[in-house]
């Protein structure tokens, strides 16, 4: 009953993300002006008025240009109001419409180094519905206190902050937050918080990170918090803050909910190596959504719901979303058109919990329940230059993890396991070195010693099942199993009156002896069809 709980609760997951869709949305094809720019680094200051529900104050974007040029585009929703732009500290004309920040430059910049500073305020965007619609949530906790969660993965960091609203660019040299509030209130953000000071009836917290980092989670959270810590000591020996910024009326939670968090990272790293951000601290943050995976603080709202896998309690949301510390923040895509990277590799990072403390049989029915979420309406690849809201469908979750549960079974454990933490420890592939789904199929075929393209067209690019043909021979108890549609040998387990056979079949056929109909990949690792002529 525990286990068909967590699985109940991993498909909840998937569908409760896959409905995650935003009417604005982040990325597409990259402008001209834009791919001009490379950020590298944010600064963003802003006074929060709970009253009016508003923010006031700047943003300085330090960018390094690559060719000369008058025209700089910045992305910033069109409910805040921008008051001036300022260009290596001179003012300069700009027009602010349609989304978008157009300053135009009285003289030619030069290329290289160039600081803008954007002065704005007004009332941000409001979530609806969050997180599956964007912007600010103004609320209170059961005491009274004054709320504040901001999401913007689908939307990006444009919701409040001007910015470069495209995935293949990050600020490399990572953030400033600095962030004013009612005194009482506490801020949380990424990274190390660097100073916090009282002014009178308000606090200012000053929170930066040196690491690059992704536009939707720069962002913060404010409530009446508690800072719950302790230190944990990771794969690689380095002794990491965890800080827990929990609202006080829960506070008597949290030690329960970090134990829990504490055999989480345990089993992250075992799979993914060290924490990426054990400089800074693992973070989490109570919102009052369910949750983000932000960067070195996540938010959590499951409201310390869990369920018990194997000998362990577990919080799929917590480990769902922690798990994007590797998968999205880390390891990270250059175009929406390649999210499965977040989502299916993260998902199937959920279940190698179940693996770990449920074992294998409750894992393979784990991926026999997820099979039958997959809708396969479209293909989970559908090009490039593609926005976030066109890349995000439920299938880049299930069938993505499905894939990766595919590809383990055909690699196989010994070789499969290490190619996955390689490809998350490569600094080929990690932090400021971004990734499209060719760079995962490399590096996992030339682990594997053949091209595994194929079965990555298939599943990724295509809405193709593996066809499996068993055909009877002139000969009594003698089948021919062949692959219809791919081009390359698979290994199979095929059920016999012998008991289990793991065979590799290709697609000129395999012949098998058996006095009963063959059964083929009775555990369900493939996404497939099977004829029966």
């Amino acid at each position: 009953m525990k286990t068909k709980l967590y699985l109940t609760a991993l498909l909840c997951a998937t569908s409760f993300f896959a409905s995650a869709q935003t009417k604005l949305t982040s990325g597409g094809k990259l402008k001209p002006e834009q791919a001009n720019m490379d950020i590298r680094h944010y600064t963003i200051a802003l006074d929060v008025n709970f009253e009016q529900k508003s923010i006031d104050g700047y943003a300085t974007i330090d960018l390094i240009l690559a060719q000369p040029t008058h025209v700089l585009l910045f992305d910033l929703l069109d409910s805040l109001k921008v008051s001036a732009v300022l260009v290596n500290g001179k003012k300069e004309p700009f027009v602010y419409k349609n989304n978008m920040i157009t300053v135009n430059t009285v003289k030619e910049l030069a290329a290289g180094k160039t600081s803008v500073k954007v002065v704005y305020g007004g009332k941000p965007h409001i979530a609806v519905r969050p997180p599956w619609d964007d912007g600010f949530t103004f609320t209170r906790d059961s005491t009274g206190h004054n709320w504040l969660a901001i999401t913007a993965e689908g939307t990006g960091g444009k919701v409040y902050f001007p910015c470069k609203d495209h995935p293949s660019d990050e600020p490399n040299e990572g953030i400033d937050l600095i962030i004013t509030v009612p005194k009482g209130l506490v801020v949380a953000g990424p990274g190390l918080l660097v100073k916090q000071s009282n002014n009178g009836t308000k606090s200012t917290f000053h929170w930066k990170t040196n690491y690059t980092i992704n536009n939707y989670s720069i962002l913060f959270n404010v409530g009446d918090y508690k800072l719950v810590q302790r230190t944990y000591k990771s794969v690689a020996g380095n002794t990491v803050p965890i800080q827990f910024y929990v609202l006080k009326e829960h506070a008597d939670k949290a030690n329960k909910l970090m134990d829990m968090f504490e055999v989480t990272i345990n089993e992250k790293e075992k799979y993914f190596g060290e924490y990426p951000w054990a400089k800074e601290k693992v973070g989490l943050v109570e919102t009052p959504h369910l949750g983000m995976e932000h960067q070195s603080m996540v938010a959590y709202g499951n409201k310390f719901k869990y369920v018990r896998v194997g000998s362990q309690d577990y919080d799929w949301l917590l480990h769902h979303e922690f798990g994007h510390e590797w998968w999205g923040n880390k390891v990270t895509a250059i175009d929406w058109a390649d999210y499965w990277i977040h989502e299916g590799i993260g998902s199937y990072a959920d279940a190698l919990f179940t693996l770990e403390f449920a074992g294998k049989p409750a894992y393979i029915k784990l991926f026999q329940k997820t099979l039958k979420g997959i809708q396969n309406k479209q293909p989970i690849v559908l090009g490039k230059d593609i926005d976030e809201e066109s890349a995000y469908n439920g299938d880049i979750y299930s069938k993505g993890a499905f894939f990766m549960h595919t590809l383990n079974y055909v690699m196989g454990d010994s070789l499969f396991f290490p190619t996955l933490k390689g490809f998350a420890t490569d600094p080929k592939h990690t932090y400021n070195n971004l990734n499209n789904t060719d760079d995962v199929e490399q590096y996992f075929s030339a682990a594997y010693g053949k091209s595994l393209k194929p079965l990555f067209d298939m599943y990724l690019r295509t809405t193709d099942k593996l066809q499996i043909s068993v055909t009877p021979q002139r000969q009594d108890g003698k089948y021919l199993v062949k692959l219809d549609n791919i081009s390359m040998p698979l290994p199979l387990d095929i059920t016999t009156d012998a008991g289990v056979q793991h065979i590799t079949v290709t697609d000129k056929g395999v012949s098998i002896t058996s006095k009963t109909m063959p059964l083929v990949d009775a555990d369900g690792w493939y996404f497939k069809r099977v004829v029966y002529e």
